[in-house]
Order: structure tokens, then sequence, then C-alpha cells
């Protein structure tokens, strides 16, 4: 398959301590990545080697079939920090136009780049008078200069409100349905559960997950939990005949394996009338990413 990042057994460190070790992973065109692990996982390391801003000690890394940090790399990647900062006092079009002439492209894309980003409306405002997920929508217009392929976001919606952060996600979905490869870091597991394609976790710098979510349920086997709604009258029945312990007065918990799912939802759905709703839980990405970060210590302490 084409792919726009590829790592390959990826190995960096720094004195005693190794950041990196023999990670190996790709992003493909229009692919969203999430990068996750707790701090001092290797995130940040792996960023700035994707970026050419730090070299590796080992392995293979492809940029757009180019050198981390060559020209050729650096035209067509983009990189947007967790803060990003702007000159107060200039307006969004004129940051826009600035970065525009320093990147040799012709400033009269301003006012589009800031349009595609939702701030037309605010283009003659000064940045300083900006909320943080306006001077975001700012950082994300300066990175699409020169129609980039690649996207490297660090934490990009932290201390964003919950709807400026669906509006961001929804941007980078149009953007990756264009063809971008986005790699996201991100603490915020819930929003990146629904908006990312692939999830790959560092821990102590082992890769210790990389897959689609729902793969990585199957690989991590955690237990699915079902809440099933009786009729009223029918809770106690349904709670014997489930064996499951009840909640809320009409609701039975019942919790079972991944592979035994379907045999339980048969035994719910024989019970008929007695049953109002059935609601199948799987393991969150929280869950899943406590799971192999757990597994990832436990390998290396061993």
């Amino acid at each position: 398959m084409m792919t726009t990042l590829t790592l390959s057994k990826v190995t960096k460190t720094f004195g005693t301590n190794r950041a990196l070790d023999a990670v190996s992973f790709s992003v493909a065109p229009g692919e969203r990545v999430a990068l996750l692990g707790h701090n001092g996982a290797g995130k940040s390391t792996l960023m700035k080697i994707v970026l050419g801003l730090i070299p590796f000690d080992d392995g293979a890394v492809s940029v757009l079939d180019a050198a981390p940090g060559s020209h050729a790399a650096r035209r067509k990647v983009a990189y947007l920090p967790e803060n990003v900062a702007f000159h107060p006092s200039l307006t969004g079009l004129e940051q826009l136009r600035y970065y525009l002439r320093l990147r040799g492209e012709n400033p009269a894309q301003a006012p589009a780049l800031l349009d595609k980003v939702g701030l037309a409306h605010a283009a003659q405002r000064r940045i300083g008078t900006y909320s943080k997920g306006m001077r975001q929508r700012v950082g994300l217009a300066q990175a699409l200069i020169g129609n980039p392929r690649l996207l490297v976001l660090d934490e990009p919606t932290s201390g964003l409100d919950p709807v400026s952060r669906r509006e961001f996600y929804a941007m980078l979905d149009v953007l990756a349905a264009e063809g971008a490869a986005i790699l996201l870091s991100s603490h915020a597991l819930t929003e990146v559960e629904a908006r990312t394609d692939r999830i790959v976790i560092l821990s102590g710098g082992v890769m210790v997950a990389n897959d689609t979510l729902a793969a990585l349920r199957r690989q991590a086997a955690l237990p699915i939990h079902l809440q099933v709604t009786a009729r009223p009258e029918q809770a106690d029945a349904v709670a014997r005949e489930l064996d499951g312990a009840r909640m809320n007065g009409i609701v039975v918990d019942l919790t079972c394996a991944h592979d035994q799912k379907l045999a339980r939802l048969g035994q719910i759905a024989a019970l008929g009338a007695m049953i109002d709703d059935v609601e199948v839980i799987p393991p969150s990405l929280e869950d899943l990413y406590s799971h192999f970060s757990r597994m990832g210590e436990q390998g290396t302490n061993s």
C-alpha cells in the first residue's frame, strides 16, 4: 500500500535513556493515525524525528519518499503544536499573508485559507482578540500553506471547548478526504476514539499497539458490558434468567468475553417481550490504552 510516512525499527537514545526502541509503523494518504502514550513515552521524540528536527540512531524513516528534514519533505509536511503563538497586533489576514510570503507563496491565497478553517468572518480582526480555538484555526491555516501531504499535530485541541474540538476534527476529516495523511498526538482519548482510523500506542519508547480500534478490542479481549433494560414488571425475572446484576431498578448489567457476545445476545433475544432494550458497551479506548500500556510496562520490567 502506498504510504506517506514510514518508520522502520526507528531507535533513538539520549545518553542511557532509550526514548524509542525499534518503532515501526506507517501512515497512508487520507489516513488519520492517533499517536498515544503517557508523558515520556516517546511521542515528542518521534514527532521531532519525523519533522527532521533531531536525528535518529538506527532504523529508517521515509517522509514522502524523502529523508525527514530534507527540502523535499519540508515542502509537503506541516506541523501544528499544542500552543500556537502569533503577533497579537496583526489581523488574521495579515498574519497569513506574512507566512505565505515566507513560504514563497502568493499572499493572495490568505482569504481562501482563512475561509477553509472557518475564519473568514474574523479575517480583519486583530489576533489578540481571538479565542484559543480561533488561534488554533489560524495555526491550521498556516499549516495548510503549500497543500501539505502530511500533517503532524501535537495536542492540537488542548484547551479548546467541546464545540471548537468538534469543528476542528471536522476540518481534519475534510483534509483527510482530500488525501492528506494525519499523525495526531492527543491525551483526549474520547475524541480520538471517534475521529481517527488507527491507533498507535507507545509505552517507554516501545510500540505496544498499532491497529484499528476494532482490531485492538479483539486483541485485548477485554470484557464487554451488556446493559439490558427489562419491562418494569419483568426486571426480577430477567435478572434471574440472565444471571445478571440489577441496576437502577429495571436495568440488568451483564459482562461477557468478546467471543461470548453473540451467545449472550441470543439469550437476551429469547426473552422476547420481557426486554425493552439492550445496549452493548465495548471496551473504550481508555480501557485499551491502559491495557496495552500495562503490557508494555510489564515487558520492559521483565
